[in-house]
Order: structure tokens, then sequence, then C-alpha cells
């Protein structure tokens, strides 16, 4: 199988690693509208380089694309691969807006080429461990759940042309790091949103950037769940996200690639092999690897990928509900 790995900033160094340890795959092609970007990757991975998306499919006619690119262009690079048969993975999130994911979700209910989001974290061995307990039921039904986000993020990493911006990233910290935890929660919880109820700040970076770098949410869920949710790019470091899963006779804790169980008076920390093969920062979550090779193995015995546009938007439709929620003061309902 072709493939072509469309952006070449920091996460595509992620998805190339894990695409040149696969058999049956050739990396095809890299894009980047940075010449200098492109053909850097394309040296390093023995590839062509193009300098435009429309002229890559034109000409490379890859069989899969893996799209790492600024937030706005997700949606119509994604369709326009769809709409020509193309397999499609992309990173979070799949789309900024409403109209944006309506789209996306439509291309891919009436094309037959696989589409997947990159919620990596769902693949990593804490959440794949704590996911099991919960759905065996182990500990009783869940009750509650919080999680935190706790990075840093200062001014020099929003000094290119799209960062900070609510056109080109859709938005700060909910949209760009929070959101894997934020799909986490319900993933965990095993229900869909009802409502949120949400706060959104900028708390050191005022003059730098227009989006938010502090959110705090409060989640209520189908089966009754409620949750809180906190995240900040205003932290001092890069510390692991961490969920808290209160079920009726104990609490199940992941602090990233560790998993405790917290009960009366006594913490088990779970056995893990921990044998992930970490690539990129250790704090983003580490399963790129898993996810990557499940999503070929979809595509080689035609299963849908789990988290497409319809599951994977889910996560889109919460941060728009965020962002109103903050700006109008009101608790919106997704159902």
């Amino acid at each position: 199988m072709r493939v072509s790995v469309v952006g070449c900033g920091a996460i595509s160094r992620n998805h190339l690693r894990v695409l040149k340890s696969l058999r049956n795959i050739e990396i095809s092609s890299v894009v980047d509208i940075k010449k200098d970007r492109a053909d850097v990757a394309a040296k390093k991975y023995g590839c062509k380089a193009y300098y435009d998306f429309e002229t890559m499919l034109k000409e490379d006619k890859p069989d899969c694309i893996h799209i790492c690119t600024p937030h706005y262009l997700h949606v119509p690079m994604a369709v326009a691969a769809l709409e020509k048969g193309i397999h499609v993975l992309c990173e979070k999130p799949c789309a900024i807006s409403k109209e944006g994911l309506a789209e996306l979700r439509k291309a891919q209910k009436n094309n037959s080429a696989n589409f997947g989001v990159c919620f990596q974290n769902r693949y990593i061995e804490s959440v794949c461990a704590v996911k099991d307990i919960i759905d065996k039921r182990l500990f009783g039904k869940v009750i509650s759940a919080r999680a935190f986000v706790h990075w840093n993020r200062g001014k020099d990493y929003y000094s290119d042309d799209w960062h900070g911006t609510f056109e080109k990233e859709g938005g700060g910290v909910t949209v760009n790091q929070a959101v894997h935890t934020q799909d986490l929660m319900r993933y965990l919880i095993g229900s869909d949103t009802v409502s949120v109820t949400a706060h959104t700040f900028n708390d050191h970076l005022k003059g730098v950037i227009e989006v938010e770098d502090t959110v705090h949410a409060l989640f209520e869920y189908e089966n009754g769940v409620i949750a809180l949710f906190n995240a900040t790019t205003a932290f001092s470091d890069n510390r692991d996200f961490m969920i808290d899963i209160i079920c009726k006779r104990a609490t199940l804790r992941i602090e990233g690639n560790k998993a405790y169980i917290i009960g009366v008076g006594k913490t088990k920390q779970l056995r893990l092999k921990n044998a992930l093969n970490i690539i990129g920062k250790s704090y983003w979550g580490g399963g790129h690897s898993p996810l990557i090779k499940d999503f070929y193995d979809c595509i080689e015995k035609k299963h849908p990928f789990p988290i497409d546009a319809f599951e994977g938007g889910k996560a889109v439709e919460e941060f728009l509900a965020i962002y109103k929620s903050s700006e109008s003061g009101e608790k919106i309902f997704l159902k």
C-alpha cells in the first residue's frame, strides 16, 4: 500500500516512524508547503517530496494519506481524498466547526474508503487496562469522573501563522492539547455526552494569543455520570494527563502510561507490561504505533476503523459546546 504523509511538522515524525516499521507499506511521498521540511523528510524516508497537496493527489495517486497539517486544513484535505477513494488517517481534531464536521461525515458515508481520527491515547496500555475493568464492572458501575491536563506552552509555541488563532487552530488548549483526555473520559465512561457547562480563560498569554490557555468544564452523560474536566497550558511543566473514574467500590486512576486501583485506605498499581514503543514526547500518550497498526489492519480486513468521523467527531461536538457555553454562560445540550 502506497502512503503519503501530508504536513511535515512535529507530529508527522510519529506517523513516519510507525509507517516505516510496517510490512507492505511504502511511504510514497511527503507533502509540505515549506519546501525545506518536505525535502528533509523525503530524504530521510526515501520518498518523493511535494509542495502542493492537489499535485500530490494527481501525480502520486496514493492508496492512503495521513493528514498532519494545521487544523483548518483537515476537512478539505480529507474530503478531497475520500472522494477519490483514498483512505485517510487524520490527526485530531477531525474538524473545527459544525459545518466542517457535517461535510466530513457526509464524505465518509458516501465513499468506501476508511477514515480514522488519531485519538492514540485510547490505545495505551493503562487506558486499555482500565477500560477492561470498567466494562467488566469489577468494581461496580461508574459513579463519576474527573480529568486534568496540566502542560506548558509559551510564546514561542505560537510564533507560526496558525497556532493561537480561532480561524486556523479552532481554539486553544481545549482543541489542541486537552481534546485527547476529553475523548478518553467519554470513552471510559461508555456513554455519550448530554450537556456541557464550561468556562475558558487566557491566564498567561494575554495579548499573545486570541484563544484560551485554560478550560474548566462539567460534562453530563446519558448514563447519569457527571464529570469535571480541567486543562491548562499555563502550568510550569508538562505533566502526564490524569483521569479518575470513580466506580461504586473503587477509583480507577490513569496517569499517562500508569494505572492504579484506589480502594479504602490502599492504592494498588496495575502491573502493565509497558512494552509500548513510545514515539514522540511521553506525555503525549505514546499510542500512535498501535493505533496506526490497527488502522491498516482494518483496511486489510475491510472493517471500518472504530474512531471514524462519527465517533471521533463527538469530541468536536463537545469542544464546540464548551466554547458556546463559555460565551453564553449557559449549559449547552448536545442531545
